[in-house]
C-alpha cells in the first residue's frame, strides 16, 4: 500500500542527517503519492526556510532509493505482450507473421530479463561476503554473456565471480540452451519461408506481358518456352509472367534465369485476388492454364483448372483465357462461367479431344497425325548431308501453320488458281481460309473453309491460313503485287512495294503473331471472304434433296455426323465364336486397356471423327472395341448413337480375340489404355500399349481364316463367288502383289483388253507377319517410344519427333500438343483449323448441345443440316495407277500438285513414303514416313501415298446406292476404303454403251435377290450386325490381295463400267 501521509522528521544538530522512507515497488509523482496531502513535521527550533530545505532533500533521497533499485531489469518481460500489441494495431494478419513475432519477443525478453539479473547480483556481490566480492560489469557485457552461455560457446572472456551469479548461470543453461535450440531454427525457419517471389510486377511501358499458371513444372515450362520463344516466331515483343503457389526448384530456377529478359517468376495463386493484383493480371494480354497431363484423377485436375478459371474471370472478366483440359465432358463447364466467350478469344484445349481425334484421322490417312503435330509445334531446320529418309522428314518437319491476310492481287480469283499461284510462285501453300456468310443470320460467326473448292471468289481482307517454314515467308501473300511481281522468280524478292494498293490497304496488317488479343480477328470486319456468286453451301445438292426424308434421321441435329437410334450394349456384344464368324476387314479394331477403376478416357471423341457425316454411309468403317465390357459400359452412353460399332469383350493380349476380329484384315489397330496415370514409375505407364503392340507384331497368319462372299462390311473376292451364274472372276481388273506387302495399300495395276479373260489371282500359302499390320500406339512417356520398334536405331534420349515410330505415324504422345498453347495464344484461328481437320466438324453449337444430354440428337434431314455435310476430308492418294501414274515414276510433285488441283480440286500437301524408297536396291521394309510440304521440284516415286485434301462427292452415295447388296461394291468400305484413293478417268464413262446399262441392272437385282436370302453387312443401318455368315475358307495371302483390291477409293468407277468396257 502507498501511505497517504508522509511525516518527515528534521535531527537535532549534532545527529547525522538520515532519511527513512518506506520504498514502494514504483516511482511515483508527490501527488501521485500524497493524492490526500501531505504535512511535515519538524524541530523545534527549525526556522521555516530550513524546514522546506530538509524536505526537497528528504523528496531527492526517496527518488535515489527508488531509482537505485536493481530490479528494473523485470521490465523487459513487457516484451512478451508486444505480439498482441501489432496484433490489436492490425499490423499483423498472417499466421506466420504472428507466431515469429511471438518467437521473437519470448526469445528476445528471456534474454534482456536473465542479463538484468546478472547484471545486479554481479555488481551487488554475495551478501554473505559482505557484498566484497562483486565485479564492475556493464548491461551489455551480461548481454553478451547470456548469448554466449546459451549457444554453448562459453569463450570464457567473461564470466560470473558470485555465488548467485554462477548458480543462476547453472539453472540457465538447462532452460536457455532448451529455448535457443528449439526457438532460434522456428524463428530461422520462419524467415527463410518468406517469400522470395513475393514482390510484384511492374508493367514494362510498350510491352505485353502474360500470366500463365497451373501446373509449373519443369517439364512443362521448359516445353511451353521452347515454344513460345521460337526464333521462328519472329520478335516476340511478350513477357512472361508464372504464378505458382509453390516456389521453384533449382533446375526450375536454372530456367527461368536463363531466360531472365522474358520470364518472371513469382509466388503465389490464382485463386488470392491479391496475388492476381500483384502479378497486374487486369492489364495483361491473356492468362494462360496449364494442365497436369499424367494426373491419376482427370476430373479433379479439370475441376481445379476451371476453378482458376472462375476466379480469374471473376477478378478481371475481360481477361482472354486459355485453358488446357483433359476430358472433353469437362468443357461444358466452362459454359456456365457468365463471362466466358469464346468469341471474344478465350478457348479451352481438350487434351482428349485432340488426341483422341488425331489417332482417329491416322485410321483414315496413317501418319496424319505426325503431320499435323509437326504442322502446329515450332521446329527448327536440322540440315542432313546424307541421302536419308531423315533428310527429308526433316525438311518437312520445319514447316508451320501460319495466317496472313491475301493481297489486293488476288482479288477475284478462285480459291484453286490462288492456291496455285501460291505454291508456285510464292512458294507457300494455302489449305484454308476464313469465311463470313453474307447471310444476316450467320453474320456474326466466321467459319474456317478448309480447301472450299473453285466456286469461292477470293476479295478484299480474306485471311489465308499457310503453310510455311517460317512467318517471314508467308509475308509474300500480303507483299504481292502482280504489277510489281509478276515477273520475278525468287520468292525472296517479293516484299512490300510502292503501289497505292498498300498504301490504302486495310487497317488491320497484324501477321497471327501480333494479332489483337481483345478479340482478335474474329470481330474483324473487314477480314470475312464474300461469295461472288449464289453460296453452295448453303443448299444442297440434287443427290441431298432426294434423300431428305422428314420421317427418317440418319445424321445428328447438326448434320455432321453420322447417327443412329440408341442401341443397348447387349446388342453390339459379339461373342469370340461370332466375331470369327463374322470375318471383319477393312474395319478399325481399338484394343483398350481399362477396368471398373479407371479413368474414362472419352472413346466418343475416337468415334466421331469416323462417323462424320461427309463419309457416305457405304464409306464408314466398322469399328471393333476389344477390351473389358466393365469398361465398355460406363462409355457406352456416349457412344450408343453411332452406328457399325461393335465389342468383344475380352482383352487385347489375348491373341484368341484378335483372331477372332480378323486384326490382320483390318485398315487400322488403335492401342489406348486408361490405366496409364496410375502408376508412379513413368517408365511403366505405357508398359499395357507396348505389350500388346509387340503381341501383334509377333503373331502369324496363315491360311486359317474365311472370307465373306458378298457384302459391304466383308468381301468376296473377284470370281470367288460360286453362287455366281458365270462362277468366273470380274473381268477388266486384276490386283497384284504390291510391293509394299502387309501395308495394303490399294493401287489398281492393269486394265484388261476387251475380249480377253484374266486368270485368277494365284493364291499363296505363306505365312502373314502381325508387323505388317497398321497400327497406332498411344504413349504417356515419351522415352518410351524406343520399345516400339526393336529394329530401329532410335538414340533413347532422342526427342519424340526424331524417332521412327512417331515419323512414320506408329506412336502419338499427348505431349505433342504443348505446343498448341503457344500457338493458339499467337493466332486463335489455328486451334479453330486443327479441330475442324481432326474432329469430323465438332462446333460450339455442338459442344453445348452436348453439354445440355451428354449424347448426339438425332435430326432430320434439311437442306441446312444437308448442306453441312458438303466440306472436305483428308484422304491418301496412290500414284502407282490412274490418271497420276505418269507423274508417280520420276515426275515432279508440284505437276502432281496443279493437276490434281485444277482437275479434281483436290489439295495435295504431303507425301508418305517407304522408308528405304531413296535406296538403290530392293528393300522388304514396309515402314513409310512423313514428308510435308515437298517443294515443286520434289522427285515421286511409284509406291508413294500422297496426302490430299479431297472434296465431298454428292454422286458417289446415289451410284453406290444401287450397289449396296453387290459383291463389286465391297471395296468401297474395306480396306483403305475412306483414307487411300485413286481418281477415275471420267472419259469412259461418258461413251460407255447404252447397251450395257440393261446388264447393269440386271446384275443389280440379282445381287439384291442374293442379299435377301443370307444375312450380311449391309449400308443399312438396321442390318449393321450380321450373324450366322456363310464362310468359306481363303489363305491370308489371297484375302490381302484380293483386300488391297477392293480397298480402292470410292472415287473409283463401278466395276459394272469396267465390264462394260471389255
Amino acid at each position: 500500500m502507498i501511505p497517504s501521509k508522509i511525516l518527515v522528521y528534521h535531527s537535532p544538530p549534532g545527529f547525522p542527517r538520515t532519511q527513512s522512507c518506506k520504498a514502494t515497488w514504483r516511482k511515483k509523482s508527490l501527488g501521485d503519492l500524497f493524492p490526500n496531502g501531505y504535512r511535515m513535521k519538524g524541530g523545534p527550533h527549525m526556522p521555516e526556510k530550513e524546514e522546506q530545505q530538509s524536505f526537497r532533500q528528504s523528496l531527492m533521497a526517496f527518488y535515489r532509493v527508488s531509482s537505485s533499485w536493481g530490479l528494473r531489469f523485470l521490465r523487459a518481460l513487457r516484451l512478451i505482450q508486444f505480439s498482441e500489441i501489432l496484433q490489436f494495431l492490425n499490423i499483423l494478419k498472417t499466421s506466420n507473421s504472428i507466431k515469429l513475432v511471438n518467437l521473437l519477443s519470448i526469445f528476445i525478453s528471456t534474454w534482456l530479463t536473465a542479463a538484468g539479473f546478472i547484471h545486479l547480483v554481479e555488481n551487488s556481490g554475495d551478501p554473505w561476503e559482505n557484498f566484497q566480492n562483486n565485479q564492475a560489469l556493464t548491461y551489455w557485457e551480461c548481454v553478451y554473456l547470456l548469448m554466449v552461455t546459451m549457444s554453448t560457446v562459453g569463450y570464457g572472456d567473461v564470466y560470473a565471480k558470485t555465488t548467485l551469479g554462477r548458480l543462476f548461470m547453472v539453472f540457465f543453461i538447462l532452460g536457455g540452451l532448451a529455448m535457443f535450440a528449439s526457438y532460434v531454427p522456428e524463428i530461422i525457419e520462419l524467415i527463410g519461408n518468406r517469400k522470395k517471389y513475393g514482390g510484384s510486377y511492374s508493367a514494362v511501358s510498350g510491352r505485353k506481358h502474360i500470366v500463365v499458371c497451373g501446373h509449373i513444372t519443369l517439364e512443362s515450362v521448359s516445353n511451353f518456352l521452347k515454344d513460345f520463344l521460337h526464333k521462328d516466331r519472329d520478335d516476340v515483343n511478350v513477357e512472361i509472367v508464372f504464378l505458382h503457389n509453390i516456389s521453384p526448384n533449382l533446375e526450375l530456377e536454372a530456367l527461368f534465369k536463363r531466360h531472365f529478359t522474358q520470364v518472371e517468376f513469382y509466388q503465389g495463386s490464382v485463386l488470392n485476388p491479391h496475388d492476381l493484383a500483384r502479378v497486374k493480371i487486369e492489364s495483361a494480354d491473356a492468362c494462360l492454364i496449364l494442365a497436369n497431363k499424367y494426373c491419376a484423377d482427370p476430373d479433379a485436375e479439370d475441376a481445379s483448372n476451371i476453378m482458376r478459371v472462375i476466379s480469374i474471370k471473376n477478378y478481371h472478366p475481360k481477361i482472354r483465357i486459355i485453358t488446357q483440359m483433359l476430358q472433353y465432358h469437362n468443357k461444358a463447364h466452362l459454359l456456365n462461367i457468365p463471362s466466358w466467350n469464346w468469341k471474344e478469344g478465350d478457348d479451352a484445349i481438350c487434351l482428349a479431344e485432340l488426341k483422341l481425334g488425331f489417332i482417329a484421322q491416322s485410321c483414315l490417312a496413317q501418319g496424319l497425325s505426325t503431320m499435323l503435330a509437326n504442322l502446329f509445334s515450332m521446329r527448327s531446320f536440322i540440315k542432313i548431308e546424307e541421302d536419308t529418309w531423315q533428310k527429308y522428314y526433316l525438311e518437312g518437319v520445319s514447316n508451320e501453320m501460319y495466317t496472313e491476310y491475301l493481297s489486293s492481287a488476288f482479288v477475284g480469283l478462285s480459291f484453286p488458281t490462288v492456291c496455285e499461284l501460291c505454291f508456285v510462285k510464292l512458294k507457300l501453300l494455302m489449305i484454308a481460309i476464313e469465311y463470313k456468310s453474307a447471310n444476316r443470320e450467320s453474320r456474326s460467326r466466321k467459319r474456317i473453309l478448309i480447301n472450299p473448292g473453285n466456286h469461292l471468289k477470293i476479295q478484299e481482307g480474306t485471311l489465308g491460313f499457310f503453310i510455311a517454314s517460317d512467318a517471314k515467308e508467308v509475308k509474300r501473300a500480303f507483299f504481292y503485287c502482280k504489277a510489281c511481281h509478276d515477273d520475278i522468280t525468287d520468292p525472296k524478292r517479293i516484299k512490300k512495294c510502292g503501289c497505292k494498293r498498300l498504301e490504302d490497304e486495310q487497317p488491320s496488317t497484324l501477321s497471327p503473331k501480333k494479332k489483337q488479343r481483345n478479340g482478335g480477328m474474329r470481330n474483324s470486319p473487314n477480314s470475312s471472304p464474300k461469295l461472288m456468286r449464289h453460296d453452295p453451301l448453303l443448299i444442297p445438292g440434287n443427290e441431298q434433296i432426294d434423300n431428305m426424308d422428314s420421317n427418317v434421321k440418319k445424321y445428328d441435329s447438326t448434320g455432321m455426323f453420322h447417327w443412329c437410334a440408341a442401341k443397348e450394349i447387349e446388342k453390339v456384344i459379339l461373342t469370340r465364336s461370332e466375331a470369327a464368324m463374322t470375318v471383319l476387314s477393312g474395319h478399325v479394331v481399338v484394343c483398350i486397356f481399362g477396368d471398373v477403376t479407371s479413368a474414362l478416357i472419352g472413346l466418343r471423341n475416337l468415334v466421331m471423327p469416323l462417323r462424320a457425316s461427309n463419309f457416305h454411309y457405304h464409306e464408314l468403317k466398322h469399328i471393333v472395341f476389344v477390351g473389358s465390357i466393365e469398361y465398355l459400359k460406363r462409355e457406352w452412353e456416349t457412344l450408343h448413337n453411332f452406328p457399325k460399332v461393335s465389342i468383344l469383350p475380352g482383352t487385347p493380349l489375348s491373341r484368341a480375340d484378335l483372331r477372332a476380329v480378323n486384326i490382320n484384315l483390318c485398315d487400322m489397330c488403335v492401342i489406348l489404355s486408361a490405366n496409364q496415370n496410375n502408376i508412379d514409375d513413368t517408365s511403366l505407364q505405357d508398359k499395357e500399349c507396348i505389350l500388346a503392340s509387340l503381341n501383334i507384331k509377333s503373331m502369324q497368319f496363315d491360311d486359317s481364316i474365311g472370307v465373306l462372299q458378298a457384302n459391304s462390311q466383308g468381301f468376296t473376292p473377284p470370281g470367288m463367288d460360286r453362287s455366281s451364274p458365270d462362277n468366273s472372276p470380274v473381268h477388266g481388273m486384276l490386283r497384284q502383289p504390291s510391293i509394299t506387302t502387309g501395308v495394303n495399300i490399294p493401287i489398281i495395276t492393269e486394265l484388261a483388253k476387251p475380249g480377253k479373260l484374266l486368270p485368277l489371282v494365284s493364291i499363296s500359302q505363306e505365312k502373314n507377319s502381325g508387323t505388317h499390320i497398321l497400327m497406332i500406339t498411344e504413349l504417356v512417356n515419351d522415352t518410351n517410344v524406343q520399345f516400339l520398334d526393336q529394329d530401329d536405331d532410335d538414340d533413347p534420349d532422342t526427342e519424340l519427333y526424331l524417332t521412327q515410330p512417331f515419323a512414320c505415324g506408329t506412336a502419338f504422345a499427348v505431349s505433342v500438343l504443348d505446343s498448341l498453347m503457344s500457338a493458339t495464344y499467337f493466332n486463335d484461328n489455328i486451334l479453330t483449323l486443327i479441330r475442324t481437320l481432326v474432329t469430323g466438324g465438332a462446333t460450339p453449337e455442338l459442344e453445348a448441345l452436348i453439354a445440355e444430354e451428354n449424347a448426339l440428337r438425332g435430326g432430320y434431314s434439311t437442306p441446312q443440316t444437308l448442306a453441312n455435310r458438303d466440306r472436305c476430308r483428308v484422304a491418301q492418294l496412290a500414284l502407282l495407277d490412274g490418271p497420276f501414274a505418269d507423274l508417280g515414276d520420276g515426275g515432279c510433285y508440284g505437276d502432281l500438285f496443279c493437276k490434281a488441283l485444277k482437275t479434281y480440286n483436290m489439295l495435295c500437301f504431303g507425301i508418305y513414303r517407304l522408308r528405304d524408297a531413296h535406296l538403290s536396291t530392293p528393300s522388304q521394309c514396309t515402314k513409310r514416313y512423313v514428308i510435308t510440304n515437298p517443294p515443286y521440284e520434289f522427285e515421286l516415286v511409284p509406291t508413294d501415298l500422297i496426302f490430299c485434301l479431297m472434296q465431298f462427292d454428292h454422286n458417289a452415295g446415289q451410284s453406290r446406292a444401287s450397289l449396296s447388296h453387290s459383291s463389286h461394291s465391297s471395296h468401297s468400305s474395306s480396306k483403305k476404303s475412306s483414307s487411300v484413293h485413286s481418281i477415275p478417268s471420267t472419259a469412259n464413262r461418258q461413251h460407255r454403251p447404252k447397251a450395257r446399262d440393261s446388264r447393269d441392272k440386271q446384275n443389280a437385282t440379282r445381287m439384291n435377290r442374293m442379299g435377301q436370302e443370307k444375312k450380311w453387312f449391309t449400308d443399312e443401318p438396321d442390318n449393321a450386325y450380321p450373324r450366322n455368315i456363310q464362310i468359306k475358307p481363303m489363305s491370308t495371302h489371297m484375302a490381302n490381295q484380293i483386300n488391297q483390291y477392293k480397298s480402292t477409293s470410292s472415287l473409283i468407277p463401278p466395276i459394272r463400267e469396267v465390264e462394260d468396257e471389255c
